[in-house]
C-alpha cells in the first residue's frame, strides 16, 4: 500500500578503523644528533657535547651547521674568541640566509675589538631581518665604541621601538650622561622603570645620578629602594655610605662598608672609603692601615703605575 511506511533496510555496523600511529620521519643524517648536543649544551655539560660535536662532524665531513654553531659557543665561553669566529663565519658559508649566524659573527668581532667590522655585519644581519631588537641595540653599542652618539642614540631609540627592555634604557642614559644631559638621562631611567619597578641596577643608577647632582632626598629614595629588593647590592651600599659619611654619619656608613667588604673585598673604593672614615673619626693609625690595605690592592693588580688607578682617589669620598 502507499501509505505503509517505507522499511529501512538494516545494514551491518560498520567496524571502526584505529588510526595508523604515523612513523616519525628519520632525520637527515646531518641533524641527527642535535637534539643531544643541545641537551649536553644547555646542561652545561660542555666536554660531553664537545665529544658528540666530534662525532657528529666526523659522521657529515663537517657540514653539520648545527654542530659547528655550538661548537662555536662553547669556544666563545672558553675565552677563545678568534677560533669561534671562524667557526661562525663557517655557519654563515653553510646557511648565508641565517640572521643568527651573521649576529654570533658580528658579536665573535665586537669582542675583539673590531667595532667597524661588527658594524657592516651587523648591518647586513638587519637586512635579513629588520625586526629584530636585538641588533639594533648591539649597532648602537658599536656606534657607541666608535663615539659616533648620534647614530648610537638612533639605533638603540629604534630597539625600544622593537622591545621595551631595561639594557637599551641603561645604555641610551649612559649616552645621555655622557653628553651632559642629565636631565634627559633621569626621564630615560625614569621611563624604563615604569616597566621594570623592580630593578635594582635601574634604582641603583637614578640613585646615583642624583646623588652626583647634590638631590640627596631623590638619592637616597631610590637607593633605598634598590637595597629593600637587594640588600647585597654593592653599589646602592656604597653609594649610602657615602651620602651617610659626607654628613658626618660615620659609623653608620662603617656599617654599610661592612657589609659592603663581605661581598666586595677586593674593592678599592669602599676600602678608600673606609679610610675616610677613620680619618673623620681622627684615628689616624686606622687609616694608615686601610690606606696601606688599599694601596697593596691597587699594586697588585696595575703594578706598572703608581697611584693612577682609574677608581681610586686617595683623600676624597667615591662612589664608583
Amino acid at each position: 500500500m502507499a501509505e505503509d511506511a517505507v522499511a529501512a533496510v538494516p545494514t551491518e555496523p560498520t567496524t571502526l578503523r584505529k588510526p595508523r600511529i604515523k612513523k616519525a620521519p628519520d632525520l637527515p643524517i646531518l641533524e641527527r644528533r642535535n637534539w643531544l648536543i643541545h641537551l649536553h649544551y644547555v646542561r652545561k655539560d660542555y666536554e660531553a657535547c664537545k665529544a658528540l660535536i666530534k662525532e657528529q662532524l666526523q659522521a657529515t665531513e663537517g657540514v653539520c651547521e648545527y654542530a659547528v654553531y655550538v661548537q662555536a659557543l662553547i669556544l666563545r665561553l672558553e675565552g677563545k674568541i678568534q677560533e669561534s669566529l671562524e667557526l661562525f663565519q663557517t655557519c654563515a658559508i653553510l646557511n648565508p640566509t641565517s640572521p643568527d649566524n651573521l649576529k654570533q659573527v658580528a658579536r665573535s668581532l665586537f669582542l675583539l675589538g673590531k667595532h667597524r667590522a661588527a658594524v657592516e655585519v651587523y648591518n647586513e644581519a638587519a637586512r635579513l631581518n629588520n625586526k629584530d631588537w636585538e641588533i639594533c641595540h648591539n649597532l648602537g653599542v658599536c656606534y657607541l665604541y666608535l663615539k659616533d652618539l648620534s647614530k648610537s642614540k638612533e639605533q638603540l631609540n629604534l630597539a625600544l621601538q622593537l622591545h621595551r627592555q631595561e639594557l637599551s634604557t641603561m645604555t641610551l642614559g649612559k649616552i645621555h650622561l655622557m653628553e651632559g644631559d642629565t636631565e634627559g638621562a633621569i626621564q630615560t631611567y625614569l621611563q624604563a622603570l615604569q616597566l621594570s619597578p623592580e630593578s635594582t641596577e635601574l634604582l641603583t643608577t637614578l640613585g646615583l645620578v642624583y646623588l652626583q647632582n647634590g638631590l640627596f632626598q631623590k638619592a637616597f629614595e631610590y637607593l633605598g629602594n634598590a637595597l629593600t629588593y637587594d640588600p647585597s647590592n654593592y653599589k646602592g651600599i656604597l653609594a649610602a655610605g657615602c651620602m651617610m659619611q659626607s654628613h658626618g654619619d660615620y659609623d653608620v656608613a662603617l656599617s654599610k662598608y661592612r657589609v659592603a667588604a663581605s661581598s666586595v673585598p677586593e674593592s678599592s673604593p669602599l676600602w678608600n672609603n673606609i679610610g675616610m672614615c677613620f680619618y673623620g673619626k681622627k684615628k689616624y693609625v686606622a687609616v694608615s692601615m686601610e690606606m696601606y690595605y688599599l694601596f697593596s690592592f691597587v699594586f697588585s693588580i696595575k703594578a706598572t703605575s703608581s697611584l693612577d688607578h682609574p677608581e681610586v682617589k686617595v683623600f676624597h669620598i667615591t662612589v664608583f
